[in-house]
C-alpha cells in the first residue's frame, strides 16, 4: 500500500524506519511544525521530519490539518492508508476520509486502557504490571476505534517512562507494519473495543510532577519514574526548584532522630522511619556508602540523581555536599 506516515517525536522514529524497510512505499511524512527543543530551546524540525528529509521524502508540516492546502496536497498524493504513531494532534474528519483504508494508529497501551496523550506515563504512575501497544483505526472519538492487533510488554520495577517508551516504540513498529500487511492482504479485520475497562491518560504537566512528600514512598517512586525524562519530577528546597531523577531505593530506615525520641517520650506519633515527610538526612556509611534520604508518608526514600535549577544533573551525595546539608535540618517542600 502507498502510505503517508504521520508522526513527530523520537518515539515515532522506529515506526518510520520500519515502514521504509517494508514493502509499503512511503510517499510523504506528516509531522508537527518546527518547535523549540533542547536546553537552548532552539527551533528545529521534529525527529521524524529529520529522518524523512534524510531519506529524501516529502515532509508536510501544516499548522492546521483543516487547511485546504494541506487537504488538497494529501488528496493529490493519494495514499491508500495513513499509518500514525504519536503525531501529536487530532486528525479531523476531512482528513480521515481521504485514504481508502483509513488512518491506522499505533498507540502505546492495551486499549481501551489508557486512552489519551500519556499512556506510558500513566501505566507506570498507576503501578501496572503489564502494558503493551495496540493498532486501531482512527475515528472521531479519541482512541476509540476498532482494534487490529496488540502486543504485551511487562513493566519492570525500575522502568522510567523513557525506558518503557523505547521498548514499546521498537516492538510497536513491527506491529504497525504487520497490521498494514494484514489489511493489504485482506486477512485482518478490526474488532470493536470492549465497553468496559476504559481508562484515561491525559497529558502529565509540570504541575502534576511536583512531589508530595506526605505520599507513600511507593507512590513517590512511581511518580518520579513516570515523569522521567519528561516533564521531570521536582520539588523545592529553601525556595529553589530541584529536579529529581529516579530514586536509588524506597523504604529505607533512616534510624531514630532526636525529634522522634522527643515525640515518643511525649507520647506523640514521631516521624516514620526517623524522618518527617520532606526532611533530608545525609547518612555516612563505610560499607553502604554515603546516602541522601528523604522522609515520606511511609518509609524514607534514597535519592538518586538531583539537578538544582540552573545546574547539571549530579548524584545526590555530590549535590548534598555542595549545599553542606550535613549537620543542619533541611526540608523539601
Amino acid at each position: 500500500m502507498r502510505v503517508v506516515f504521520a508522526g513527530t517525536p523520537r518515539a515515532a522514529v522506529p515506526s518510520l524506519r520500519a515502514l521504509l524497510a517494508s514493502r509499503h512505499p512511503v510517499a510523504a511524512v506528516l509531522t508537527r511544525p518546527d518547535a523549540p527543543a533542547g536546553r537552548g530551546l532552539r527551533v528545529g524540525p521534529s525527529p521524524v521530519a529529520e529522518m524523512a528529509a534524510a531519506a529524501g521524502i516529502e515532509v508536510l508540516k501544516p499548522a492546521r490539518l483543516r487547511d485546504q492546502d494541506f487537504l488538497s496536497r494529501l488528496r493529490a498524493i493519494g495514499p491508500d492508508c495513513c499509518p500514525v504513531t504519536a503525531y501529536g494532534a487530532l486528525i479531523p474528519p476531512e482528513a480521515l476520509d481521504i485514504p481508502p483504508q483509513g488512518w491506522i494508529n499505533l498507540h502505546f497501551s492495551l486499549l481501551p486502557a489508557w486512552r489519551g496523550a500519556a499512556p506510558v506515563q500513566h501505566a507506570i504512575l498507576h503501578g501496572d504490571d503489564i502494558t503493551g501497544a495496540t493498532t486501531f483505526r482512527l475515528v472521531a472519538e479519541l482512541d476509540a476505534g476498532p482494534v487490529f492487533g496488540v502486543l504485551t510488554e511487562p513493566v519492570k520495577p525500575t522502568d522510567t517512562a523513557g525506558d518503557l517508551q523505547d521498548r514499546l516504540s521498537v516492538a510497536g513498529a513491527g506491529l504497525l507494519v504487520a497490521t498494514l500487511d494484514g489489511v493489504e492482504a485482506g486477512t485482518l479485520t478490526a474488532r470493536p473495543q470492549p465497553a468496559d475497562g476504559i481508562t484515561r491518560a491525559p497529558k502529565i504537566t509540570s504541575a502534576d510532577a511536583e512531589v508530595r512528600w506526605t505520599d507513600p514512598a511507593l507512590a513517590i517512586g512511581r511518580l518520579i519514574r513516570a515523569c522521567t525524562p519528561s516533564p521531570g519530577a521536582w520539588t523545592r528546597l529553601e525556595g529553589v526548584r530541584v529536579k529529581l531523577g529516579p530514586l536509588a531505593a524506597e523504604g529505607v530506615d533512616a534510624g531514630p532522630s532526636a525529634e522522634a525520641r522527643d515525640d515518643r517520650e511525649a507520647g506523640a506519633g514521631g516521624p516514620v522511619g526517623g524522618l518527617r515527610p520532606g526532611q533530608l538526612r545525609v547518612l555516612r556509611d563505610r560499607v553502604l556508602g554515603d546516602r541522601v534520604l528523604v522522609g515520606t508518608g511511609t518509609a524514607p526514600v534514597q535519592l538518586g540523581d538531583v539537578q538544582q535549577h540552573g545546574k547539571r544533573l549530579m548524584p545526590a551525595t555530590d549535590w548534598a555536599r555542595g549545599l553542606r546539608l550535613d549537620g543542619r535540618v533541611a526540608v523539601f517542600g
